[in-house]
C-alpha cells in the first residue's frame, strides 16, 4: 500500500548564497513504509553527495551556491510504487 497523498510536501525556500537551506517532506502512508528520496530539476539527486545531506524526509544544503536553485520534488518509494510531491523551489539571491 502507498497512498497518494504526501503528509507534508515540501515548501518553497529562498536563502541567501552560502547559508544553510532545509527542504522537507512527510511522505504518504504505505506499507512497507517509505523511504524518501529527492529529484532536482528532473533528475534524482545522490546522498553520496558531500555537499547535501538526505536524512529521513529531509534534505539539508550546508551553504547554498547558485547552482543549488531549481525546482526540488520530494520522492516516496516502496514496493507498490512510487508517488512524487508537488514540486517546491529553493531560490538563491
Amino acid at each position: 500500500v502507498l497512498r497518494d497523498d504526501f503528509r507534508q510536501p515540501p515548501g518553497d525556500v529562498v536563502v541567501a548564497a552560502g547559508e544553510p537551506a532545509v527542504l522537507e517532506c512527510v511522505p504518504p502512508r504505505g506499507h512497507p513504509e517509505p523511504s524518501i528520496s529527492w529529484k532536482k530539476n528532473g533528475v534524482r539527486l545522490s546522498d553520496k553527495d558531500e555537499h547535501l545531506t538526505i536524512r529521513g524526509g529531509k534534505l539539508m544544503v550546508a551553504s547554498t551556491r547558485k547552482s543549488d536553485a531549481g525546482i526540488y520534488v520530494c520522492v516516496a518509494t516502496n514496493v507498490v510504487g512510487e508517488r512524487d510531491s508537488d514540486p517546491a523551489e529553493l531560490v538563491v539571491f
